[in-house]
């Protein structure tokens, strides 16, 4: 047999239908996940969209997570938490309430299994990877289907090595490991491939440190990344009292990659991308000395115990001079902090302590004053992300943050600490509370469970089917890398996600074109067609199928770009939306928004598409989706498709 590299084996592992072999790289491929894991902010509607599906059971190991929206002003956040605890108990899942953690950190801790496979309704959800676990995003309706029973296909991905060597300096953290591999990849182009970590390098990285390197991945557009299960995972996961989740996964002698892409760990320095968007990816010193007024220390990618103890270490006997705030990853991160008394040195430093949860990552609290500049350990600075639209958010490490919170300015940890500094932690026990969640009930007491539905909480729409040709208006012209927080963003709209006509019409590219909902429902009501036109890298970013829904509400049914994100393209077919792309992307500059455009929708299974731009002729188009979504695309969305298929 071919020797095979870790993200092959798994990947055979878990594919459907007990497949032998592997197709070549960008042939189609068919995963049977064994877990799922929504978080609430997408959560409510996955889950409206699986009840659409009469299934009475989930069939993998699910769990969901209240984490994003839990500021609670209102009713509507807690209405959205009460359903989806209702859902968990009717539907056999396990629930973490508001509090227990960041979905991301409790999967980690008390659910992540190497060798295992999980699909997330959350970009971040390739955290998991560092436990040696398939570790997938998606929309939330795909995960529906996957906790239905229903494979999942994906393309088979071009496996890159990434081989590391060397040991990092005290003060420089994997956060600064992934910012520098995301300097030699890139943030874009890499649609298809997934990264395997190997070297010797991986004696010196925890399971913890393996995973915020994984969390980032994502930021690079790569549909996976993958650690292999060592020595580090089997003591990650003996100290969770976890041993029988235990399996060695590592890649056979002679495996293949790619590419490889090498990183010495001794040479790098701390790191700090700049907003926005991870554009730059400089060493601190580079920026050394700028003013800042606020420093965040949490998310999914960093809120840690060993990253969050290094903060204390960094702290210990200090005050902090500017704005700053930690939150934790977990509940159970929390106490193991307060056990060895890094808690204490929080507070006693200044520092203001938050929930558990997702916070300033998102732009729930915390956030900057205008114009302001906050150094985050969040994994993503896109523009007003941070619910300030005029601020500068930059990303660092977080003993960048630490140490620059000290000095009140964007400070080497280094020279704080010295070069020789050991950083030491204080190493106490981890926080072990499987009672911290809601179990999944027995099938009978759970058949007699009644669903809660908030007065806000809205059925999904029922989409139309695609008609033979489009016929409309151009409603917005848009550059390149459009990100799913320009689409449908978050913040203080988080709320609006259980009802998605009103988030659509309240939201919607609200940060690019405030007149955009308006206009593009009065087109609608007019019996005619939106287009969207665009540059590369459109939808990048979070898996929020939002981004999707809201704008088919709004009449939006093709989008042509000159790429697409793989998230988001897939949750455009969910929701009956054509993705093309330009067959000459220099195309893009003949059509101007507002212009009247058509489209004929028989031509599509041909692949031979002509948009027709008045007072301009034709201009040749390819479907950006595969041709099996095109029955999806046609009867109007997963759902609309799904149902067609059980009435007959």
């Amino acid at each position: 047999m071919t020797a095979l590299n870790v993200a092959q084996k798994i990947l055979l592992a878990n594919a459907a239908g007990g497949l032998k072999q592997l197709p070549e790289a960008g042939q189609p491929l068919e995963i049977q996940f064994t877990h799922t894991l929504y978080q609430d902010a997408t959560g409510t509607a996955a889950a409206l969209a699986f009840e659409k599906m009469g299934v009475d059971r989930v069939k993998t190991t699910s769990v969901i997570v209240v984490d994003h929206k839990t500021l609670q002003v209102g009713y509507i956040d807690s209405d959205d938490h009460h359903y989806l605890e209702s859902f968990s108990k009717k539907y056999g899942c396990y629930f973490s309430r508001c509090g227990n953690g960041i979905c991301h950190s409790v999967f980690l801790q008390d659910f992540a299994a190497p060798g295992k496979s999980v699909i997330g309704s959350d970009s971040h959800t390739t955290n998991a990877g560092g436990m040696g676990m398939l570790a997938m995003g998606a929309g939330g309706t795909d995960v529906s289907f996957a906790m239905a029973g229903t494979s999942y296909k994906i393309e088979m991905p071009q496996v890159v090595q990434v081989n590391l060597t060397g040991a990092l300096h005290p003060a420089v953290l994997a956060k600064d490991v992934i910012l520098n591999v995301l300097k030699v990849i890139g943030i874009k182009g890499n649609k298809g491939i997934c990264l395997e970590y190997t070297g010797p390098g991986l004696k010196s990285l925890n399971v913890s440190d393996r995973a915020t390197i994984c969390n980032m991945g994502t930021e690079g557009g790569v549909a996976f990344s993958i650690f292999p299960s060592d020595e580090m995972t089997k003591a990650y996961l003996d100290g969770r009292k976890r041993s029988q989740d235990y399996q060695p996964l590592v890649a056979d002698a002679g495996a293949v990659y790619s590419r490889t892409v090498e990183i010495n760990l001794s040479d790098l320095q701390p790191t700090i991308a700049m907003y926005p968007r991870l554009k730059s990816m400089d060493p601190i010193k580079a920026h050394a000395g700028a003013p800042i007024d606020a420093v965040f220390i949490g998310s999914c990618t960093n809120a840690n115990y060993e990253n969050l103890a290094r903060v204390g270490e960094i702290l210990r006997g200090k005050k902090v001079k500017v704005d700053t705030a930690i939150a934790p990853g977990s509940q159970a991160i929390a106490r193991q902090l307060a056990a060895a008394g890094y808690l204490e040195i929080f507070y006693a430093a200044g520092v203001r302590v938050m929930e558990n949860a997702c916070s300033a990552c998102i732009g729930q609290g915390f956030s900057p004053a205008s114009k302001g500049v906050m150094l985050s350990t969040a994994n993503r600075n896109f523009e007003g992300r941070s619910g300030t639209e005029t601020a500068s958010v930059h990303l660092v490490s977080p003993a960048t943050a630490a140490a620059s919170a000290v000095m009140g300015c964007i400070t080497d940890p280094r020279d704080m600490l010295g070069n020789n500094a050991e950083l030491a932690i204080k190493l106490v026990p981890p926080v072990v509370d499987m009672d911290s969640y809601v179990a999944p009930l027995p099938v009978a007491e759970a058949a007699k469970v009644t669903m809660v539905y908030g007065p806000d909480i809205a059925p999904l729409p029922t989409l139309d089917p695609l008609p033979a040709k489009l016929s409309g208006e151009v409603m917005l012209k848009l550059g390149n890398e459009i990100t799913t927080d320009h689409i449908q963003p978050a913040g203080k709209y988080l709320s609006l996600r259980s009802n998605a006509d009103e988030y659509a019409k309240q939201a919607t590219f609200v940060q690019v074109d405030k007149t955009f909902s308006a206009r593009a429902a009065a087109v609608r009501d007019a019996g005619k067609h939106g287009f969207i036109v665009a540059g590369d890298g459109y939808g990048m970013g979070s898996s929020r199928e939002h981004a999707g829904l809201c704008p088919r509400i709004l009449g939006i049914r093709a989008i042509v770009a000159k790429g697409f994100e793989r998230i988001h393209l897939a949750n455009l077919a969910n929701f009956g939306i054509v993705g093309l792309t330009f067959e000459n992307p220099a195309d893009l500059d003949r059509i101007q928004q507002g212009a009247e455009v058509s489209l004929d929708m028989g031509s599509l299974e041909s692949g031979n598409l002509k948009l027709v731009v008045k007072g301009d002729g034709e201009i040749p188009l390819k479907l950006a989706q595969g041709k099996e979504d095109i029955p999806m695309i046609r009867a109007g969305g997963a759902l609309s498709l799904f149902a067609s298929q059980q009435a007959a």
